[in-house]
């Protein structure tokens, strides 16, 4: 089969399935997010948040959800990214820069604006949360709309989330790392490239190498002070990928294949339960009233969907690429609107940038919260209304 064009009405079997993984995905999440916070918010409170504290092999449990489980998250997306180069709606550079500009739009624009309300102060580290978007809260709103929206928006939608992965992936590397080792480091990129070596010139086709190699990756990675969640990210471009997108005989895609239920209803419940168990404070709403939970904020509720419908704008303006046939401008916004729930990933940068500040990463994900929820809400209504 080949790769849908971002014209096209009909979706291939793969987006399909993709899709409605993450729209069973986004259900499970929000309940596991309902329950974590009403757990930790009852009698049972200091027990939970004691059991995600608990220590294990030197790290929490907490931590060996965002340090290991994670990075199979990371893997995942890093598969789904190569498939989208390679194959997908990005490999036609036509067809993919529609949404890598808006990606840029939807993570220039609210980093903007968390930096100009908490610039020179303790919170400026935060300028990163609200620039990634939920990929699968976002399509699992979308999937609830059905035939009301055009195809080649869920198509938009995915792409453009898949870069604004991408784009959270290197703010990660450059921003969120300190005290790098190097002769860690240099020991996990030598694995990199033996594992390159084993796909591009031994041309190994068995998965096994790449795992044993990406979890001793992943230790050297974790050593090195970089986030060993980046380990899974590299680990996917070393796994040998067929460009014929439905070849089942191909590495990359039987492990794409083989995670797709993993991450969905176990890798990211857990994220969710490990994470979102807050303790709200009596005074949680004046936290929100704070610089750093205003620029998240601004930059999810506002900046996103004006940073996606702006560099969109301007890229059609300039000629450079054009709108589908059957998506127009309030779909683009709607989308921005959509774009703007950040959840799991901008939960993730919380921890990095505010890593033993309990109180700021607390009033953060309250933030985060709000502002998802109303992204949700209102991109649904919008898109509802806009069909």
């Amino acid at each position: 089969m080949t790769p849908t064009s971002l014209t096209g009405t009909n979706l291939s079997a793969t987006f399909q399935r993709f899709f409605a993984s993450e729209k069973a995905g986004g259900i499970v999440l929000i309940l596991c997010t309902v329950l974590s916070l009403l757990v930790a918010n009852s009698a049972l409170g200091p027990a939970w948040l004691g059991f995600w504290h608990y220590q294990v092999a030197g790290l929490s449990v907490e931590l060996w959800v965002n340090d290991l489980l994670m990075a199979v998250f990371f893997l995942f997306v890093g598969l789904e990214l190569e498939r989208e180069l390679y194959s997908g709606e990005l490999s036609d550079f036509k067809n993919a820069l529609l949404p890598i500009l808006a990606a840029v739009g939807g993570i220039a624009v609210p980093a903007l604006l968390h930096a100009g309300l908490n610039a020179g102060t303790p919170t400026q580290a935060g300028a990163g949360i609200p620039m990634a978007t939920d990929i699968a809260f976002a399509l699992g709103v979308l999937a609830l709309l059905g035939s009301r929206i055009p195809a080649s928006l869920k198509i938009f939608l995915t792409a453009l989330a898949v870069m604004d992965d991408l784009g959270a992936i290197i703010v990660i590397a450059v921003f969120y790392t300190a005290h790098v080792s190097l002769p860690y480091l240099a020991g996990a990129l030598a694995v990199f490239a033996l594992l390159v070596v084993c796909n591009r010139v031994l041309r190994v086709m068995a998965l096994l190498p790449y795992l044993l190699g990406g979890a001793l990756m992943w230790f050297l990675m974790l050593k090195s002070g970089v986030h060993a969640t980046i380990a899974g990210v590299l680990l996917a471009f070393a796994i040998p990928f067929s460009s014929r997108q439905e070849d089942v005989a191909s590495p990359s895609h039987r492990l794409e294949h083989a995670l797709h239920r993993p991450v969905a209803f176990l890798i990211l419940p857990l994220f969710a339960l490990a994470n979102t168990g807050i303790n709200i404070p009596a005074d949680w709403q004046a936290g929100l009233l704070s610089p750093n939970s205003l620029g998240i904020m601004a930059g999810l509720v506002l900046g996103k969907p004006a940073g996606i419908l702006l560099l969109s704008w301007l890229a059609v303006t300039l000629g450079w690429c054009r709108l589908p046939g059957d998506m127009g401008w309030r779909h683009v916004l709607g989308a921005g609107i959509l774009g703007g729930i950040g959840f799991t990933m901008s939960i993730f940068i919380t921890n990095l940038a505010f890593a033993g500040q309990a109180d700021v990463v607390t009033a953060s994900k309250i933030a985060i919260l709000a502002a998802s929820l109303a992204a949700g809400v209102m991109g649904f209504g919008w898109l509802r209304l806009a069909r």
